[in-house]
């Protein structure tokens, strides 16, 4: 995913005798989302996607303003990361957790990470300087800001790994949990991934499909996908996938309406084979026609269909 260099942002109206905690016209909670994480992990995407979504974007916010009067009349979104004014972990935690005591807003932090060898790549295609190696190689600066946000990364409320997501799958990440004008009820991502290239950090259940017979052994099968029918037929004609996916959906039928009595509102179900081809795809578009027949808000995405590989 491309990181863009700078954030669209607001300026912020400081009445005397306001604080950042507040209402919004009509009395509902304030939302302030805060974002932080790794330099080059896609806080300026992030914060842009909430921006289209109807926040107050304003990136690299000096830490104590969080304290300092300041009125919001809609929905904010604030970047805070190493490269801000007396930053420190422990501070913004600090911060956080003073914002939650105070009524009449709600306070969601979300930490971006990615892999070092993606971020290094990122600094080096881009031309930019990590802000904590100015003078040193980009591998240390990654390396001190990872001990630096430790802490950060345990305590948010939604960790996201940009490794492997394009700049529009961490927007629709964003806008699956925290659009404003959400409909009330569960928003589902199902998508498919190859074992190869790792688990999706994002999926809040996991589902192994490489039981199932592969396709990838079949000459003819093999330069197709899960979204072929011949692919499709091969797949559903294994014994053991009926009584699977039958399994699978009534897993789900009790546990999706519990997720949403916890107050639940994005759910990512991720479904793995060996390459992300043929067996993954088949079943996680499967899963998301059967969502959608039940009534739910399904987003699909295939991660690695695209990539070549075996099996």
């Amino acid at each position: 995913m491309s990181q863009a260099t700078t954030t669209a942002s607001a300026p912020i109206s400081a009445p005397a005798t306001e604080s950042l905690s507040g209402i919004e016209q009509g009395g509902t909670p304030l939302r302030v989302i805060l974002v932080t994480g790794l330099s080059g992990a896609g806080h300026s995407t992030a914060l842009r996607a909430l921006e289209d979504l109807g926040y107050e974007a304003v990136d690299n916010l000096p830490l104590a303003l969080l304290n300092a009067p300041a009125s919001f009349d809609r929905p904010v979104a604030l970047g805070i990361d190493s490269r801000t004014r007396g930053f420190s972990a422990a501070a913004l935690l600090e911060r956080i957790k003073r914002l939650r005591a105070e009524p009449g807003q709600t306070v969601n932090l979300v930490f971006l990470t990615c892999s070092d060898e993606v971020l290094q790549r990122r600094f080096t295609e881009t031309r930019r300087r990590h802000p904590l190696a100015l003078d040193r190689p980009i591998a240390d600066g990654i390396r001190q800001e990872r001990l630096l946000l430790e802490d950060l990364a345990d305590a948010a409320d939604l960790v996201i790994d940009s490794t492997d997501l394009a700049i529009g799958d961490l927007k629709r990440l964003m806008q699956g949990h925290f659009a404003l004008d959400r409909r009330p009820g569960l928003a589902i991502a199902v998508m498919s991934f190859s074992y190869r290239y790792g688990l999706p950090r994002e999926a809040d259940l996991v589902f192994d499909v490489r039981f199932l017979a592969n396709p990838h052994y079949r000459d003819e099968l093999r330069p197709l996908t899960g979204r072929d029918a011949p692919v499709g037929a091969y797949i559903e004609a294994d014994p053991a996938f009926r009584p699977f996916f039958d399994n699978l959906t009534h897993l789900l039928l009790p546990l999706l309406p519990g997720y949403e009595r916890e107050g639940k509102s994005y759910l990512t179900l991720a479904v793995g084979c060996t390459g992300g081809r043929h067996r993954s795809v088949f079943v996680a578009e499967r899963l998301a026609e059967w969502l959608a027949q039940h009534g739910r808000r399904v987003d699909l995405r295939h991660r690695d269909a695209a990539r070549a590989g075996d099996a």
